[in-house]
């Protein structure tokens, strides 16, 4: 099922949720939706899923390969809807819960009991849960309630499989248990597939394509490693990870800050432009004495080594604050401590110039 949404407006009284939103998603995608509260990312899958109508003046559409759904009722669809709160009928079994929506088909569209039975214990198999058929929501962990509000998502086969902060209401650790295994039962089921979720490291890890909405617009959609190490904005920047951000100028092909000038071929203009740096913590090194590059000079401010690297806070000579991630390895190699001073080495600088494009500098 491929899905086109093609220059969607939706407004709430003075706000406006979606500003003239267009996305394609491909045939068995896997689409995160990423952005803070207030973005539009809700808004728009449930525009997807016929929750929601677009603003009544929009000219935009929604298709399903190719066929209009704009105005088309959610029962016709043929989507299947996941909740962050499960949304599971607390007076059902497990097999009930998932039997539901093959039950209140039409009569003539009903699957037989025989058929419904081998269809949830399919799904049960599935979602690996197939011996709580008999079990009731309030005898299941929070991760198993939303498998089986998954498995009921797919008990009418759904052509699209909407996702709204699935894993939301349910702790760290299983949290990332659930996203590890939703990514390999999308990789059995090959549904084409939409999750809304403002958690980076999730969208990075599930998602086939990420695409980053920030006031009700799509600042970025690409691959998680293009959206990662090639953001198109500051706010992409800004959003994905921690960042290191300082304020810098840039002239005649040159981008500089402090001690520190990089190549910026973007800028060869003679004109000085104000410019913000993003340096990522794992983007940067630390050496005690300086050498061939350049190099920002710094003190040591904090370390914890805690962890699977070793996390070094600094301050510059003009007061900035900065965050370093070292390997374990190097960090004992380097064998620094609060109030040394050193000298950091970026081997990646992103340079934004206020309304011009993000470039590169090595």
């Amino acid at each position: 099922m491929n899905i086109d949404i093609s220059r969607i407006t939706r407004t709430f009284g003075a706000f406006r949720a979606l500003d003239d939103v267009s996305l394609n998603i491909g045939d068995g995608e896997l689409v995160a939706l990423l952005g803070p509260s207030g973005s539009g990312k809700t808004t728009l899958l449930r525009i997807i899923a016929g929750l929601e109508t677009t603003d009544a003046d929009c000219k935009g559409s929604v298709s399903f390969n190719e066929v209009d759904v704009t105005n088309k009722a959610v029962g016709k669809r043929g989507v299947g809807f996941v909740f962050q709160h499960y949304a599971l009928f607390r007076h059902m079994t497990v097999f009930e819960n998932i039997a539901f929506p093959l039950r209140v088909r039409p009569r003539s569209t009903r699957p037989s009991g025989t058929e419904i039975s081998r269809r949830v214990q399919e799904l049960l198999d599935l979602v690996q849960l197939g011996g709580l058929a008999k079990r009731f929501p309030a005898q299941l962990s929070g991760g198993q309630r939303q498998r089986i509000a998954l498995a009921r998502a797919l008990a009418v086969e759904p052509q699209v499989l909407l996702l709204d902060e699935p894993f939301g209401a349910l702790d760290a650790q299983v949290r990332k248990e659930l996203r590890t295994w939703l990514r390999r039962l999308h990789d059995e089921i090959h549904v084409t597939s939409v999750l809304v979720t403002h958690d980076q490291e999730e969208a990075l890890e599930v998602a086939d394509r990420v695409v980053v909405m920030n006031k009700g617009r799509i600042e970025q959609a690409g691959s998680p490693e293009e959206v990662f190490h090639q953001p198109a904005t500051k706010f992409v920047m800004e959003f994905l990870g921690q960042v290191n951000v300082f304020h810098g100028r840039v002239a005649a092909g040159k981008a500089s800050l402090g001690n520190l000038t990089v190549e910026y071929p973007a800028w060869p203009h003679e004109e000085e432009r104000a410019a913000t740096f993003y340096m990522r913590p794992h983007e940067l090194d630390i050496r005690k004495h300086p050498s061939d590059g350049a190099s920002l000079a710094a003190r040591v401010t904090r370390v914890n080594p805690a962890g699977s690297s070793a996390r070094i806070g600094l301050q510059t000579a003009d007061g900035v604050d900065l965050l370093v991630e070292l390997t374990l390895d190097r960090y004992r190699d380097l064998d620094i401590k609060r109030g040394d001073d050193v000298f950091v080495y970026a081997s990646q600088t992103r340079v934004f110039v206020p309304d011009y494009e993000v470039d590169y500098a090595i």
